[in-house]
């Protein structure tokens, strides 16, 4: 089952901008290692499903995962070989919108090198450059 919102106020979103930093998420709240975005980035359901797939076989049921983003626009595209105009297109998947600077995914409860092991995988997974970060405890 895709990642998506139960409900939405507005079917369509418009595409908006993405300067400028991160309002909320800047530091690990939930677990002691995390990723952060060095860049903004629409990341897509299918790129959260990868991550969270490669993070739940590499941990093998240890430790514990937390997404700090969640795919919440929709985006909308027009089918294949059809004319131009004719309106917006029907929605065809969600991304959420990461700004440079936020937390996207935190790790708990796992040694420091296999947090680390982890991620760098997942960074692979994603479009944009990324950091690894630790909590200072």
């Amino acid at each position: 089952m895709p990642l998506m919102p139960k409900r939405v106020k507005y079917r369509k979103a418009q595409r908006g901008k993405m300067k400028g930093y991160s309002k909320g998420a800047l530091e690990i709240s939930f677990g002691e290692y995390g990723l952060r975005a060095l860049e903004s980035v629409w990341i897509t359901q299918r790129q959260m499903e990868a991550m969270r797939l490669t993070l739940a076989r590499f941990l093998k049921k240890g430790g514990r995962i937390w997404f700090r983003i969640f795919p919440d626009r929709p985006v909308t595209k027009h089918p294949a070989e059809s004319r131009m105009g004719k309106g917006k297109g029907d929605p065809d998947h969600w991304v959420a919108v990461t700004k440079a600077g936020r937390i996207i995914v935190e790790l708990g409860g796992v040694s420091a090198a296999d947090a680390k092991e982890a991620l760098r995988l997942i960074q692979y997974k994603l479009p944009i450059p990324t950091k690894i970060v630790a909590r200072d405890l």
